[in-house]
């Protein structure tokens, strides 16, 4: 795995909350590596939201308008149990 991407990717999560910052930087650690080529383009494209959108989906006040996007969301919620 291209290490300087990771690097930047950490950098990317993070956000302007704690919360937020441990979400995606535990989504980063956790599933990243094992993620398909095309979920982790989707986790890439996903930083570029804007934190209240962000937490809207991740408090499950709604849905993230792609369906990769909602899959991430989906196991970050999962995880934390939210």
């Amino acid at each position: 795995m291209n290490e300087a991407r990771i690097k930047r990717l950490h950098w990317r999560t993070r956000r302007g909350t704690r919360e937020l910052d441990a979400l995606f930087g535990g989504w980063l650690d956790t599933s990243f590596p094992a993620a398909g080529a095309a979920l982790q383009q989707a986790f890439d494209e996903l930083l570029d939201v804007q934190d209240p959108d962000l937490w809207d989906w991740v408090m499950g006040h709604a849905k993230a308008p792609r369906a990769d996007w909602q899959a991430i969301i989906d196991d970050i919620r999962a995880r934390h149990r939210l």
